[in-house]
């Protein structure tokens, strides 16, 4: 083998991207269309939640396995399986991984790599107010702060990327419910 042999490639090295699976394109223009002509249209979601004893919950949700639901030892559950806060955070990071492919379709952005990271800061009144924590008001109670980070990779530049999470920031269901204040009423069956 000569010195040259050394300097001259053998094989040609290839790179390969993969991209996500991507949604119907179409179905969701069609989908923004029909939601352009009925503004006021809504749709409902319904869970029905039994309790099987301790902390542990199953909320059943249409004909998906259950959702189990418990909270750690320190706050007396099993911890057979997240506690409420993490699933409300997990439907967070579900509905605006949603809209960031709804966002990034609609901008013809194929995403090579999504991922959501939420950190939340919950105010758990003393035993949920059974018999402690009285003099709590709303404010105190619940979330204190959220902070999501998205990391996201596809065929688009960084500054493109960054409009489209902001983009389906905006508009996420579930993100908007937790800024905003929403009607919400409990009552007995």
């Amino acid at each position: 083998m000569s010195s040259t042999d050394l300097l001259e490639p053998t094989a040609t090295v290839t790179t390969v991207k993969t991209y996500l699976r991507p949604i119907d394109g179409t179905g969701l223009a069609a989908f923004a269309a029909k939601g352009k002509a009925n503004p006021a249209s809504r749709g409902t979601n319904k869970v029905h939640t039994i309790m099987e004893g301790q902390y542990r919950s199953l909320s059943y949700v249409g004909q998906h396995a259950p959702v189990v639901v418990d909270e750690p030892l320190h706050l007396f559950g099993e911890d057979t399986a997240p506690a409420p806060g993490e699933i409300v955070l997990s439907g967070l990071g579900g509905c605006i991984a949603v809209g960031v492919t709804a966002v990034a379709t609609w901008k013809g952005v194929k995403q090579s790599k999504l991922e959501v990271f939420m950190e939340g800061d919950i105010g758990t009144p003393a035993a949920w107010g059974a018999g402690g924590a009285l003099e709590k008001t709303p404010p105190e109670m619940g979330f204190q702060a959220i902070r999501v980070k998205v990391l996201v990779e596809g065929d688009a530049s960084r500054e493109v990327l960054d409009q489209i999470v902001q983009h389906a920031n905006f508009y996420s269901p579930v993100a908007n419910s937790m800024r905003n204040p929403i009607p919400f009423e409990i009552s007995m069956l």
